[in-house]
């Protein structure tokens, strides 16, 4: 006969008795109590971001904006995304995660603001300086949380639930924001969807401030970036390398493939939210498995064949010219997440243990400051042609790829001093 004591543990903090199966299971998803909190924060923020984001090309050119706006907007997402990942770092770092990621969501909600009472294609460019960047600005604070709350084993397990639970929002938002704009229109539905990610974001805040105990441990000085940067080692340094390459491959093509869809196959807003949901539906079963062998094997195999498909999507693009064709090239756009939390996760292992906030704020701007040439140069790119596009994101994929095979290295469980 079985031991009642082997089956239920006595509950922590009032929370009701589990059975082992579902303790084991809560621990296998490293999901404690704070991971909980923040995890929930993430899908509310996002949903809100996602309803509106991912058609913000079709809406420049709704109020008037012209394709270079477009691409303004892309390299302008990217270069703030890179300015406010190392801020952001310092101030989790200075402020605590708590109190930073209050600050990061007010940010995002004068953003959402803006745009909202302001129906212009330059008041989306300004208000973009606000919530386009909220995904980096909360990444440090986001990957400090998770390295502290969760021991070294388990850390590609919890990167992995925080992107897993990210697919969600970024699987759900566009369909919500396609019924939007296909019920309304494209400039009321999408300031319907700005609305939405306004109270959102303001909920996300609220949980937050409820459930996100401050840090007990003393807050430490940010160091200055030259310093941070000379403690990277050289493995961290090549995984670097390696992610410019690739993210150049991503960000060429990026804003243009919801024009590529809509505005040149024919593909209905509703369809793209579709496609989008496929894209995030793929990444999202692949993730846990992926996530469990990467913290047992080695994590290099997973991030290269991660680097293969970032290359393999703008080229498959190329011979996508309808809905029917579009949905295998989104399920391969899907796994290229197949190695995402193992990257992050090998950074979080590269990263000195007193300055992970910060390491990760540095990587993303040198990284992202990089990768905005990509952004503005995609618009002239495209307007050469679309194949143009296309093939030079697919080049930039296979050379990423080749530095990583050649240069990358697995990291170890404990990071460097």
């Amino acid at each position: 006969m079985l031991n009642a004591d082997a089956c239920v543990r006595r509950p922590e903090s009032g929370s009701p008795a589990r059975p082992d199966g579902s303790r084991r299971l809560v621990q296998f998803l490293g999901l404690r109590s704070g991971m909980v909190a923040l995890l929930a924060m993430v899908v509310l923020v996002g949903l809100g971001e996602r309803m509106a984001e991912r058609f913000l090309p079709v809406y420049l050119l709704a109020l008037g904006g012209s394709v270079l706006s477009v691409g303004l907007l892309n390299g302008l997402q990217n270069l703030l995304g890179a300015l406010y990942s190392l801020p952001g770092g310092y101030l989790s770092d200075r402020l605590g995660q708590r109190r930073a990621l209050l600050l990061f969501n007010l940010v995002a909600m004068l953003g959402y603001a803006l745009v909202l009472l302001v129906p212009r294609w330059w008041a989306v460019l300004l208000g973009a300086l606000f919530f386009s960047a909220w995904s980096a600005v909360t990444l440090p604070a986001i990957m400090s949380l998770v390295g502290r709350l969760l021991p070294a084993k388990q850390r590609t397990m919890g990167v992995t639930m925080h992107s897993l639970v990210r697919r969600f929002p970024m699987a759900l938002g566009p369909v919500l924001g396609g019924a939007l704009i296909a019920a309304y229109g494209t400039v009321v539905g999408l300031r319907v969807a700005f609305g939405a990610a306004l109270l959102l974001c303001a909920a996300g805040s609220a949980l937050i401030a409820a459930f996100i105990p401050e840090e007990a441990a003393a807050r430490t000085a940010p160091q200055p970036p030259l310093d941070l940067f000379r403690r990277f080692s050289p493995a961290l340094r090549n995984l670097l390398v390696s992610d410019i390459l690739i993210r150049f491959a991503e960000q060429i093509p990026y804003a243009f493939v919801v024009v590529w869809a809509l505005n040149l196959h024919g593909v209905t807003p509703m369809q793209f939210g579709v496609l989008t949901a496929i894209e995030m539906a793929t990444a999202v079963l692949i993730y846990l498995p992926v996530a469990w062998l990467a913290d047992r094997t080695m994590k290099k195999p997973f991030v290269l064949i991660t680097f293969v498909f970032f290359t393999a999507f703008p080229l498959a693009l190329l011979f996508c010219r309808s809905f029917a064709a579009l949905v295998p090239a989104f399920i391969l756009r899907g796994l290229k997440e197949f190695g995402e939390p193992t990257r992050k996760a090998m950074i979080l292992d590269l990263a000195p243990a007193d300055a992970r906030a910060g390491t990760f704020g540095l990587y993303y701007l040198i990284r992202d400051v990089i990768v905005t040439a990509a952004a503005f140069g995609g618009a002239l790119l495209w307007e050469v042609s679309p194949a143009t596009n296309f093939l030079a994101a697919g080049a930039c994929g296979a050379l990423g790829t080749a530095w990583f095979a050649l240069f990358g290295r697995n990291s170890s469980a404990q990071a460097p001093a």
